[in-house]
């Protein structure tokens, strides 16, 4: 399998980018489009659709490419894939059908390959993503061929260059502010490998959440969660007289750590704070009971980290036709523009083409973990045609 990637700040970069890489004879089958909510989904569309390209696509945070950080761009991998190795699925959802929608990809999956992997984008801010692992797993069911009988998931949650307010996933025709976009991959055909890995360091004693539902926190220790976290960070909310919920920025980089048995914890970003019920809003549903440690902000270590998990699959993974990589907005928010260091280096360990997008949440399996929805979080796949 063939890759190629290109890049633009406009409709016309990417035609002139798109015309130059198949001027060799190259016709690649699908693009993986990650694109800032600055340009124009629809134009690029049509310029893909025009070629006969499927198109698997997402709204961003930022954008990188081959080692490079973009900003309000589009970047966008190129794969020759034979059409008979995938299928794009899309579906508009909500909070309350997330589970059912996610059910269906699941069943979709197995009706179409023996030994599907998935790759996955929603849109939707508020969205927990948790849903959508489990609805895939249940739809699925075992997978025969896993040593732990577990589906193959990655992905990102779509960004809208930190506005909060509206993402959006798209492929051929079809764009929504809340949906579930997956690119199912046939792994007779096709190694999908990766790994979440995160390098945030917990701190202090465990705490618990003594009142929550879903995603949000009402309690930590039986006391309001806001102030508990505010007490901790050392911060105070301006109120807007407008606005009882407002965007809690400085507690992504202090998100809370769910500890979990015999399996690494999962990152949960509290995304907004409501001033008037002092609970957190958290990215991830933080079950009631569970305990919690806080986050300490990241050092340069924690990139170390991130390269060294990386590479740890090089054993599963020694080439890679592609990869592309889902990496949390809060990872660029702490360490600006030292994250290009983070990305040049997760590229070079195998020097192959490579897309991927700032998020606003994660879809992956840590080294010790399983596959789950995450904050915090750099994602990675490779992908291997066989």
């Amino acid at each position: 399998m063939k890759a190629k990637s290109i890049k633009g700040k406009s409709t016309e970069e990417i035609q002139s980018g798109l015309r130059e890489s198949m001027a060799d004879g190259f016709k690649p089958t699908i693009a993986i489009v990650f694109i800032s909510v600055k340009q124009d989904r629809e134009a690029i569309s049509g310029l893909l659709e025009e070629k006969g390209i499927q198109i698997f696509g997402a709204t961003t945070a930022g954008e990188f490419i081959d080692g490079e950080m973009e900003g309000g761009s589009i970047v966008m991998l190129l794969l020759d894939m034979n059409p008979a190795y995938f299928k794009l699925e899309f579906l508009e959802t909500s909070q309350d059908t997330a589970f059912e929608d996610a059910i269906k990809h699941g069943n979709t999956g197995k009706e179409t390959f023996t030994n599907p992997a998935f790759i996955i984008a929603n849109s939707g801010v508020t969205l927990d993503g948790e849903p959508f692992v489990e609805g895939i797993i249940q739809g699925f069911g075992k997978h025969p061929s896993s040593e732990d009988g577990e589906v193959t998931i990655f992905g990102g949650k779509a960004g809208d260059d930190m506005a909060l307010e509206s993402t959006f996933v798209f492929t051929n025709g079809k764009s929504s502010d809340c949906a579930l976009i997956a690119l199912l991959i046939d792994e007779s055909k096709i190694d999908v490998n990766g790994i979440a890995t995160c390098g945030w360091q917990a701190i202090g004693t465990s705490k618990t959440v003594t009142k929550s539902e879903g995603s949000i926190v009402y309690t930590i220790d039986d006391k309001p969660a806001l102030d508990m976290l505010m007490n901790y960070l050392g911060v105070e909310i301006k109120p807007d007289g407008k606005r009882e919920i407002v965007t809690f920025l400085s507690s992504w980089y202090y998100p809370l750590q769910v500890e979990r048995e015999k399996t690494d914890p999962v990152i949960r970003t509290a995304m907004f704070a409501n001033s008037e019920e002092r609970s957190l809003i958290c990215s991830g549903k933080v079950p009631q009971g569970s305990k919690i440690k806080f986050s300490m902000p990241p050092d340069f270590d924690s990139i170390d980290t991130v390269v060294q998990e990386c590479r740890s699959i090089k054993d599963k993974a020694q080439q890679a036709d592609a990869l592309i990589m889902f990496s949390c907005v809060s990872r660029y928010l702490s360490f600006g523009v030292v994250m290009k260091e983070e990305i040049e280096q997760v590229q070079k360990i195998w020097d192959a083409p490579m897309a991927g997008f700032f998020s606003y949440g994660e879809y992956g399996k840590s080294k010790t973990g399983k596959y789950d929805y995450h904050n915090n979080t750099c994602c990675l796949v490779t992908l291997k045609e066989k």
